[in-house]
This record gives C-alpha cells, sequence and structure tokens, in this order.
C-alpha cells in the first residue's frame, strides 16, 4: 500500500517569481481517511488542505483548481471542502459526475465552485467516448470539460470529435503524449492541430508522464512545450499536479521542481504572466 503522507510543507523557495493572480489549475487533496473513504482497493494517500495551502504560499501562488481525485470516485466531497477551506476567492473546482446528474445537482456543485468536469478513461469517471454528452450538460453553467486518456492514438481518433464540442476542452498533462514520439508523434501533432483551432485548451503539466529524461528537468518535454508556446499562448495552462502522484523519483519531488523549468520553457515573463495568471483567470472565472 502506497502511502502519501505530506501533513506538513517544508520545501524550498522556487527560483521563478510569479506574478500576481498566478494559478496552479491542476492538484488533488486527500483528506483523514476517516472523513473521507478510500474507493475499492486503490492505495492509501494523505495529502491535506493545510499543507497544499502553505506550498502554494512558498510558491506564491494565489489560485487554484482542486481536481478530484479517482480515489474518491464519484464522491466530490474532500474536493468540495478543499474550495471551502480557501475560500472561492482562492480556489475553484473539477468535480465528477454521471450522465444523469440533474440541473439542480450541477447548480448545487456550481454554487460550492466547481467550474469543470474531469473525464478519463478507466476508473470512476466518465469516459472521453461521452464528452459530447458531457458537454451538453454542463454548457450551460459555463464549465470546462478536462479530459485525460494514456490510449495509444487516442487524440488522432478523437480529434474531429473533440474539436467540435460546445464547451472549452483542457488537455491534461500536455496530453500524456508518448514520450519515445516526441514532438514528431502522431498524437503530439494532433494535439497540435487541435490547438490551432482555438477550441481547445492544454496544461502544462505532469511532465513525468511524457518524458523519458526525467526529474527534475525533463529536457525532452522542453521541445513540445516551446512548440506549444508559439503555437497559441493564449490556451495555455500550468499546473503543479500536487501531491505529484505517479512521480517515480529516486528522493523528494518539491513542487518547486514543477515550477522552476518554466524559466527555461517559457523565457518571455509576458507569455509565464499570460500562461499562470491570464488564461486561468479568465477561464475559470475569477476574472469576469
Amino acid at each position: 500500500m502506497l502511502v502519501i503522507n505530506r501533513p506538513h510543507d517544508d520545501g524550498r523557495k522556487p527560483r521563478l517569481k510569479t506574478p500576481p493572480k498566478a494559478c496552479d489549475t491542476h492538484s488533488h487533496i486527500y483528506g483523514p481517511i476517516e472523513r473521507y473513504p478510500h474507493v475499492g482497493t486503490r492505495e492509501s494517500r494523505f495529502a491535506p488542505i493545510e499543507a497544499y495551502r502553505a506550498m502554494l504560499d512558498r510558491l506564491g501562488i494565489e489560485r487554484s483548481i482542486i481536481v478530484q481525485p479517482a480515489l474518491y470516485g464519484l464522491n466530490n466531497r474532500c474536493t468540495l471542502d478543499a474550495i471551502a477551506a480557501l475560500g472561492q476567492d482562492r480556489a475553484r473546482g473539477t468535480a465528477v459526475i454521471t450522465l444523469d446528474a440533474t440541473k439542480q445537482e450541477l447548480r448545487r456543485l456550481h454554487d460550492e465552485g466547481i467550474r469543470g468536469i474531469r473525464i478519463s478513461h478507466g476508473g470512476d469517471e466518465l469516459s472521453p467516448e461521452v464528452a459530447g454528452d458531457v458537454a451538453r450538460l454542463i454548457e450551460p453553467f459555463g464549465w470546462v470539460l478536462q479530459i485525460q486518456d494514456s490510449r495509444k492514438r487516442w487524440i488522432a481518433d478523437a480529434a474531429p470529435h473533440l474539436a467540435k464540442l460546445p464547451v472549452p476542452l483542457i488537455f491534461d498533462h500536455l496530453g500524456r503524449t508518448p514520450a519515445e514520439e516526441g514532438a514528431n508523434g502522431t498524437e503530439f501533432k494532433a494535439l497540435l492541430k487541435l490547438l490551432d483551432t482555438g477550441r481547445i485548451w492544454v496544461k502544462i503539466s505532469g511532465p513525468n508522464y511524457s518524458s523519458l529524461a526525467g526529474h527534475p528537468r525533463y529536457e525532452d518535454v522542453a521541445e513540445r512545450v516551446g512548440i506549444l508556446v508559439d503555437a497559441r499562448p493564449d490556451r495555455l495552462l500550468w499546473a503543479l499536479n500536487w501531491p505529484h502522484p505517479g512521480l517515480k523519483y529516486d528522493g523528494v519531488a518539491d513542487s518547486a521542481d514543477l515550477l522552476d523549468p518554466l524559466l527555461d520553457w517559457v523565457p518571455d515573463a509576458a507569455v509565464r504572466k499570460m500562461i499562470l495568471a491570464d488564461n486561468p483567470g479568465k477561464l475559470y472565472g475569477f476574472d469576469a
């Protein structure tokens, strides 16, 4: 059983000085198991809101999007409580729902700070195959649709359908484009073509999912990020993916390690401000 146990924050200061209103657009909160039961036989994790808040303060990040983790299945309570603890002036959230969710349920989630729905291949979330159905449910609320899939060629195969959704579509973790293919791969080229439409967004996050180079520099990710930045910086977001599940690293991964690469990947300070603050501020309704 894996236990992510981070009750406190004692990391280093980052080299990058964040702009005002910088936003972490994808992190998870794992509360006490006696209050928030885990689903099935998944590993046990504990990464409470107190440690997350302290980490945000250390990195100079004023805003956050709390994303419902697979560990809690369809029960969004831990995510909603985390938003309430930070306050909606600082935090919004991404939830999971079923296709029979009512307008009343969605309105309640909206009132508690939810601004998006997560779909993913595997687990309890709705799958990318029903993206259109989910989009029609959430369109009246002005929410975003967040998508993640690790199957081969899924972006290229689904692109014609995904390009027509009536809501903003966000690809998590650089679309999880295969590390072995790099910038010349079919998946990354399909992602880039979708990005060029202006209808989708891509998170610069989870580089460990798309890298063979490894922590903390992820040199092979730099080329893909540079291409995305050159193409549509107005459609890029950044995220920590705290407390960094799936990061295989011989040591303790500090959240600053996921922020500092932007100094090299996005050297223009004005473009970094767009990605870190302006884009998420508009997309998630902080700056209406």
